[in-house]
């Protein structure tokens, strides 16, 4: 199925790529030197798998991300600035400043969050498609897991469910090529992740996780198959992170160094997408404008984060099930 894309919206891609990638450098130089706590997993280099997933879908349908978790609810259209916060433990955090990176929800627009567990995010996934379906709206839900995901009974569970339920969900496993130290093929049997699909009765598809508009192709015709009720689809983006595991992990993901090289200097979907603008007639004044809007929205997310104020003792035992403590003696 060949998708018309408008030049507003891809302009809108290109910002959402723009920035998850100068939210990226940023909150790396901001952990670095000690603005920012706990452990970073950046999305750099896997911007047009995110975006091109996420722009497929309208703001009340679900996505649900990974523990490289800062990209997707940028790309769902979550505010930098509360995002920010977050990250800084702020009160005005998106989640009051009590989840920090990892555990990152916007609601509003339909993020429905994530966490550290790999593959934790598959029947969170599964189950709101599940509900979408036992309330009769036509939402759907999209899933993002890594290669390292796709080995866990979380996985296969889901598919199975979804499948047997024929649940409105997209699972797109973004294989960035390491599960943490790991090489792919170090630990998946099939060449293709997409491949296991086959063994749930669902569609499954492998496309260019660096090439925005393909993965939108792609990821809009498996959102299309489910709002009509045609059920789930397994979509494998090839990409690649840019940056180690974690940021500031003692260890190096061996091989990556080697790689890295080729992919940022030829694969880089940025850089990608702008030639492809260009080609398309997109002037370079109106992208060099969006770059600088883009950073003026971080350097403005920074300060908005710095003079946030610190959430109060007693949130410590707000959102909680009980209160094991009284507050007022």
């Amino acid at each position: 199925m060949a998708i018309t894309v408008s030049e507003t919206d891809m302009l809108e891609m290109y910002r959402r790529m723009t920035r998850i990638r100068q939210f990226e450098e940023t909150t790396q130089a901001l952990l670095l030197k000690g603005e920012l706590y706990g452990s970073f997993h950046t999305s750099s280099g896997q911007e047009a798998s995110i975006v091109g997933s996420c722009m497929a879908l309208r703001t009340d349908d679900y996505m649900v991300g990974t523990h490289r978790s800062h990209g997707h609810p940028i790309g769902k259209g979550a505010k930098i600035d509360r995002l920010l916060a977050e990250l800084m433990g702020k009160e005005t955090g998106i989640n009051q400043g009590k989840g920090g990176s990892m555990h990152l929800s916007d609601f509003g627009v339909g993020s429905l969050g994530e966490t550290s567990i790999v593959g934790s995010g598959l029947p969170v996934a599964t189950g709101a498609a599940l509900g979408s379906k036992m309330q009769g709206n036509d939402r759907v839900t999209l899933c993002f897991f890594g290669d390292g995901a796709s080995s866990q009974g979380t996985f296969h569970e889901s598919l199975n469910m979804a499948s047997l339920w024929n649940l409105p969900v997209i699972y797109v496993c973004e294989n960035n090529g390491f599960g943490e130290l790991t090489p792919t093929h170090e630990a998946v049997s099939v060449p293709d992740i997409a491949s296991r699909a086959a063994g749930y009765g669902m569609p499954g598809i492998v496309v260019d996780g660096q090439d925005v508009l393909a993965v939108y192709e792609v990821v809009s015709e498996a959102v299309r198959r489910a709002r009509a009720g045609e059920g789930p689809t397994l979509v494998e983006t090839k990409t690649f992170r840019f940056d180690n595991h974690s940021i500031g992990m003692p260890v190096e993901t061996p091989g990556h160094a080697e790689m890295l090289v080729h992919w940022r200097g030829n694969r880089c979907p940025i850089d990608l997408f702008d030639r492809a603008l260009k080609e398309f007639g997109c002037d370079e004044v109106t992208l060099r404008e969006i770059d600088a809007q883009v950073a003026d929205e971080v350097s403005a997310a920074v300060e908005f984060g710095r003079t946030s104020p610190e959430p109060p003792p007693e949130a410590a035992f707000t959102h909680l099930y009980t209160n094991p403590i009284r507050i007022d003696s």
